[in-house]
């Protein structure tokens, strides 16, 4: 298959392009991303027969549509968007541009491409998205399903749900064979450092404040970057049209608990490999120190939601879907990645990361 992938260069979509190699070695990927930001082209391999990197925008429905075209596409895998809550209630328009506007406009590239017969027979149009826009749940509410009503809180999660509604729609008045998939919170290597996992192990190493918002008792679900990979295969190549599927990790935890964890990994890997004291001597781990004492409790953010959890039951029961990784297995793979890439790390938090990182949450977490 050849395969389009928008949003290529940012977390997940780039790990679901090196996922994708490994296990479909003889399918071509396109990789198209405007490169903000998130999205770093370090985090995709080097151009080669079966691989193209395209810089240009989403929003760009020319540009969407000659590659389409001139690729004989048979997957548009729509990865690419604004992500991050806390930027979203700062800078809504961006969000709403890009996730509406964007998908908007993939969208009607593809409409244009299948209505035109130059699509393959089995063209699917894969919209990937997020359990945000299902909302808040209390500590006893059933998990999120397929059918649980919208309820976004945030400008990000107003956004993704817009972008669903549409590619809803476009299955729905066109007949465009479209899959959605809501996801849960992403952990994993390649990760930008201003979410919780990433941003927690760059502050340990470097000796700087844990900043954790209100108690610290928000629940996620988390979920290995390369089950949720393995999730949007199964989607894609056995989803019904017009389905949405959710993807969980089972792994229901809250945010002071995966800090806990995060300082014991590092200890142990600072214990186990002692030149990591040398590497990063204001880590308190390099003395025998616990990191966990750098947690600082900071404000909560506006609209924070308390509790995510994701019921993948029709993915299990259609796709065959099954998380690989544990908690416990995907963090130690996680903690190792960071510990093994630290010149991706360093060369992705730059002075306009720096200045977000200071503005947001004060001086000391990014000084």
């Amino acid at each position: 298959m050849n395969l389009l992938i928008t949003g290529g260069a940012g977390f997940i979509g780039s790990n679901f392009v090196h996922y994708w190699r490994e296990v479909h070695p003889a399918d071509r990927l396109v990789v198209l991303d405007a490169l903000t930001y998130a999205g770093n082209r370090s985090s995709l391999p080097q151009e080669d027969a079966n691989f193209l990197f395209v810089h240009g925008d989403i929003r760009d429905r020319a540009l969407v549509g000659k590659l389409l075209n001139d690729h004989h596409i048979s997957v548009l895998a729509h990865f690419a968007a604004e992500s991050h809550v806390d930027r979203s209630i700062h800078s809504p328009e961006t969000f709403l541009d890009t996730n509406i506007t964007g998908t908007l406009r993939l969208l009607e590239a593809a409409r244009e491409y299948v209505a035109s017969g130059a699509a393959p027979e089995g063209f699917r149009f894969h919209h990937v998205s997020t359990d945000e826009v299902y909302g808040s749940l209390g500590p006893e509410d059933p998990a999120f399903e397929e059918t649980t009503p919208y309820a976004p809180n945030s400008p990000y999660a107003a956004s993704k749900a817009a972008s669903d509604h549409l590619v809803r729609a476009w299955h729905h008045t066109y007949g465009l064979p479209v899959t959605i998939t809501n996801c849960s919170n992403n952990y994993g290597p390649y990760h930008f450092p201003e979410k919780l996992i990433p941003l927690m192990l760059v502050n340990i190493l470097h000796g700087r404040p844990l900043p954790v918002y209100g108690d610290g008792m928000n629940v996620r679900d988390w979920l290995y970057v390369t089950d949720h990979c393995r999730g949007i295969e199964g989607a894609i190549r056995h989803g019904t049209p017009g389905e949405v599927y959710n993807i969980g990790g089972n792994n229901e935890r809250p945010n002071k608990e995966i800090i806990r964890t995060l300082c014991t990994l590092i200890v142990e890997e600072f214990a186990a490999h002692p030149d990591l004291a040398r590497r990063f001597p204001a880590c308190p781990a390099a003395d025998g120190r616990d990191p966990f004492g750098l947690v600082t409790h900071v404000t909560d953010r506006p609209g924070h939601d308390r509790r995510y959890a994701i019921n993948a039951e029709k993915a299990r029961r259609e796709l065959g879907y099954e998380p690989k990784e544990s908690l416990a297995s995907g963090l130690k793979k996680t903690v190792r990645w960071y510990l093994e890439n630290e010149t991706w790390w360093k060369a992705v938090m730059d002075g306009s990361y720096q200045n977000w990182i200071a503005s947001h949450y004060g001086d000391g977490a990014a000084s």
